[in-house]
């Protein structure tokens, strides 16, 4: 199966997709992260991609997409995959069905900003192995000490008030329009994300086997 996970930043979408990957046996493709492959591995996008990142550039949609094309038509992908962090806005979504990438679902997690902020405002994260944790929700053993590495959690700057806020801001700009996008085409699929994790990740498997 073909998946997009839509929703804010402090969602939870980086929590279901490792639930997803593991319990589907499909990748989660991070935009972010293929485009660093390809760089590194010098393929003809990946090199066009370097020019606009070592110019301080965004890299425009087109290479954006010819990208994860690429990263698509690897094996690991036959069997399905998750999109994580691509498409942002109407025009990727646009550019992705016009090269032929098929979605099958576009699962909304949905959650009020106020306790986005919430969430985003008392997460901890290790700058070493990337563990996060939560000062309520999910707190270290020892404050401020990773449990996994024993190296010092920091509040990164994404996790701060203010760019909690703008970050909110703009996804009700750019990315929230998706929702309508994907409702048009009878791909939308919604779920609470209020509660935990793990059940967030029960009603998303709950639709996902109704497909």
């Amino acid at each position: 199966m073909n998946l997009i996970l839509l929703g804010a930043p402090g969602a939870g979408k980086g929590t279901q997709v490792e639930f997803l990957t593991k319990e589907r046996g499909i990748p989660a493709i991070s935009t972010g992260n293929i485009l660093r492959a390809a760089i590194k591995d010098g393929t003809p996008i990946g090199l066009e991609a370097k020019k606009y990142v070592e110019a301080g550039k965004l890299v425009p949609d087109e290479v954006i997409i010819g990208v994860i094309k690429e990263r698509l038509s690897q094996k690991d992908c036959e069997n399905g995959f998750i999109l994580d962090g691509v498409p942002r806005t109407i025009p990727q979504a646009e550019a992705l069905e016009k090269a032929g990438v098929k979605i099958d679902a576009a699962v909304l997690i949905d959650i009020a900003d106020s306790l986005i902020e919430e969430r985003m405002v008392g997460r901890r994260t290790c700058l070493k192995c990337g563990a996060t944790y939560h000062v309520t929700n999910r707190p270290p053993r020892v404050e401020m000490v990773c449990d996994s590495c024993g190296s010092q959690l920091v509040i990164r700057k994404d996790d701060e008030p203010e760019t909690v806020k703008a970050r909110l801001r703009v996804y009700h700009e750019e990315t929230e329009p998706l929702i309508g996008f994907y409702k048009s085409r009878g791909k939308l699929f919604v779920v609470d994300g209020t509660g935990t994790p793990e059940r967030t990740c029960e009603l998303i498997r709950s639709v996902l086997e109704k497909i």
